[in-house]
Parts: C-alpha cells; sequence; structure tokens
C-alpha cells in the first residue's frame, strides 16, 4: 500500500499557527490534504501533529490521525525524516507499505499532475528510491555575494568576470513533497543522492513559506495559478 504522510506540528513561532492559518479560504493544510486524496495514489492519508486543534481540522479535510505525536518530536530541532520514520514506524504493524510520500503542510502550490508523475518514475526505476521536487536557482549561485560588517565580497572571487551563461545551472529542493520506498525512509538513505528523481517544478510555482511575506506572496502566486 501507499501512504501520505503530512508532519504538522503545532509549536510555528514566526507565523503562529501555521499549519492551520486561512490560506485562501480555508487551512493551509487543508489544501495538501485535498490534493493527497485527490491524486488516488494514496490507500491512507495520515497526518502526524501534536497539536489536538490541527488533529480536528485534518480530520476534518479527510485525513486520519491516528495517533498524536510525541513532544520529543515536536520541537524546533526534531527533523523531518525523524517524524516519517516514526509514522512508518507505527503503521507498519497493521499495513504492509510499499512507498511513502512526505507532502508538507505548507506547499500549497503543488500540483496534481507533479505528485502522479513523481509517483510513475520512482515505480518505473527500480534502482532508485526517491523522488522529490526541485526548482533552479534564478541567478548563478557562483556569483553570489557576502556582506560582512557592510562590506561585501564574492563567495566564489573566481568567478566575478564568468559570463552567466557559462556557469553551472543550479538547483535546489523545493520543498514541496518527498516520494520513497518505505525500505529507504526507514534504512535512513539519502534523499539527496544518486538514487533519487529529480522532479523539475517551474520557479514561478514554487514559494517557501517561513515569514507573513513569503505567505502573502504564496497566496498571489496561488490565486494567479487558479485564474
Amino acid at each position: 500500500m501507499n501512504i501520505a504522510i503530512i508532519p504538522a506540528r503545532g509549536g510555528s513561532k514566526r507565523i503562529p499557527k501555521k499549519n492551520i492559518k486561512n490560506f485562501c479560504g480555508k487551512p493551509i493544510i487543508g489544501w495538501s490534504i485535498e490534493l493527497a486524496i485527490k491524486s488516488g495514489c494514496f490507500d491512507k492519508v495520515i497526518v502526524s501533529t501534536d497539536d489536538e486543534d490541527i488533529a480536528k481540522l485534518s480530520k476534518l479535510h479527510g485525513a486520519e490521525v491516528p495517533f498524536i505525536r510525541s513532544e520529543d518530536l515536536a520541537d524546533d530541532y526534531t527533523g523531518v525524516n525523524s517524524v516519517i520514520i516514526d509514522a512508518i514506524d507505527r503503521m507498519k504493524a497493521n499495513f504492509k507499505i510499499d512507498y511513502v510520500c512526505t507532502i508538507l503542510a505548507t506547499a500549497p502550490l503543488i500540483q496534481l499532475s507533479d505528485i502522479k508523475y513523481a509517483y510513475k518514475q520512482l515505480i518505473t526505476k527500480p534502482e532508485c528510491d526517491f523522488a522529490f521536487s526541485v526548482t533552479d536557482y534564478g541567478f548563478p549561485i557562483q556569483r553570489a555575494l557576502k556582506i560582512i560588517d557592510n562590506k561585501i565580497s564574492m563567495f566564489q572571487p573566481d568567478f566575478l568576470n564568468a559570463r552567466s551563461q557559462d556557469l553551472e545551472q543550479a538547483w535546489h529542493d523545493a520543498g514541496q513533497f518527498y516520494w520513497g520506498k518505505c525500505t529507504a525512509w526507514l534504512e535512513k538513505k539519502a534523499m539527496f543522492g544518486p538514487t533519487s528523481i529529480p522532479i523539475k517544478i517551474p520557479r514561478y510555482r514554487v514559494q517557501d513559506i517561513d515569514t507573513l511575506e513569503d505567505w502573502e506572496r504564496a497566496e498571489l502566486i496561488f490565486k494567479t495559478i487558479r485564474k
């Protein structure tokens, strides 16, 4: 069976109650839950949370919350992988799990086609363990600058006179979804490694949401795409 796991802790500090804050008409986690259900890729859509309010709203939008996450997996330092492994460990005694997809609670810009395409890529390439969303940087990272004590310098001065078109294109994690074999999650295999499949997402459909400014930008993008 395939399961979607949506991690959503209650202790967000920069945007209080971020995972259930209203985003274009519904709690932001509701968009992730409903997309997972509509995709038809999953036998179960699970929310892993330590928060009763998140649990209640998640159930209203169709997700299952079969357990409340322990406090030691809900602090500022706990990585997503630990949360996913915890959820798998709780589920595997009763279900034979083949593939697990982590979908972030604050990723309303995910498209159904992305989720389905990533799954298809993963199951048709048995040598691969993961498939996850990436997007390219909007400017060559080799020409990145730093400012220390109001003085500016390059991270890589060797590229001072290099033309942008001559520099290697760079990509980063789009922070939307992570498909993986259940065994790969449990064995803690490297996500950013040679057995992962990059699913390329255009930059205009990617927005990390860490601040209120990020939130407002994401809503503008969301509304534009919906039009």
